[in-house]
């Protein structure tokens, strides 16, 4: 099992402090936003950060287990590290004891792809 978070109430305050200054500024497309926050007390942050999405080495492989009921569980296997950790990334903030605030996009639809995949389809149906 990975480290136990210790600073939940850090978090909850973070996401609270998040609502708010969103309720206080409309804005005219939805946003999904990926949030982390360091695993720290509160007043120990130094501030946020607007973020790209850092990247990771493969993740470990699937465990293979037995239950106590003798039936077969599969663990997932740990996140890989940290490949793209570098300024401007959302792992750098969290080492800087920063809040790290990622634009995430919605439509994860290849545009285009889609007069491709619609060729191949046609041609495999043949």
């Amino acid at each position: 099992m990975g480290k136990e978070w210790a600073h939940y109430e850090t978090a909850a305050r973070v996401v609270v402090d998040l609502v708010e200054q969103f309720k206080r500024h409309t804005h005219p497309r939805p946003w999904l936003l990926n949030v982390n926050v360091p695993d720290i007390p509160y007043e120990e942050l130094q501030g946020q950060e607007v973020t790209r999405l850092g990247k990771r080495h493969k993740a470990e492989p699937v465990v293979k287990g037995t239950n106590p009921h003798g039936e077969t569980v599969y663990w997932v296997g740990a996140a890989g590290k940290e490949q793209d950790a570098g300024v401007g990334t959302d792992f750098h903030a969290i080492t800087q004891r920063r809040v790290s605030i990622t634009p995430l996009q919605m439509d994860l639809t290849e545009y285009s792809q889609l007069d491709a995949v619609q060729t191949w389809l046609a041609g495999a149906t043949t």
